[in-house]
């Protein structure tokens, strides 16, 4: 089952999404890692993650680029944390996809559903803010959209977590 969730930052997203992996009934959970640490903010969120996830399970997995998702495999549940640093990683890093960063996250995203029992991926509103932003800017959203539409119909259940609150966009559950 592939679960994509969806939201602005600091609404719940990552609580919400750690909810549903725990639901699985696969014997591993793994947290696929995709912010590089670069930065006293970005190493503080990183604590702030680990925190959450202590005592629950997760084996870590640094995958700040698509290639390193291809080791991950079997009876087990992914949390995808984040679909949008991983994008910035593709598009802007030298030895990242550039501007087939769609279509690649897209393919691997697959892929990985397609090897593993369940699949929560976390990803980021970017366009509800109204700032105009700088041509890179703009294409690295344009670029998230995308990537985001694609899997939201590939998904089996898409939500939307608005102040702490799931809203169910697509799905049974």
């Amino acid at each position: 089952m592939m679960i994509l969730v969806t939201g602005g930052s600091g609404n719940g997203r990552s609580a919400f999404a750690e909810e549903c992996i725990l639901q699985s009934s696969a014997p591993e959970r793994i947290y696929a890692a995709t912010m590089r640490p670069f930065g006293a903010e970005a190493q503080a969120r990183i604590r702030r993650h680990r925190r959450m996830r202590e005592g629950k399970g997760f084996v870590t997995c640094e995958c700040c680029l698509h290639g390193e998702m291809a080791s991950i495999s079997g009876d087990c549940a992914v949390l995808l944390e984040d679909l949008a640093n991983l994008a910035a990683n593709e598009l802007f890093e030298e030895e990242g996809a550039g501007e087939e960063t769609a279509e690649v996250l897209i393919q691997a995203v697959s892929e990985l559903n397609e090897r593993v029992m369940d699949l929560v991926i976390v990803t980021d509103d970017v366009f509800s803010d109204g700032i105009v932003y700088t041509p890179e800017t703009r294409r690295y959203m344009e670029i998230l959209a995308e990537t985001g539409s694609a899997l939201a119909e590939m998904a089996d259940e898409v939500y939307e977590v608005v102040c702490g609150i799931p809203l169910k966009l697509k799905g049974l559950r």
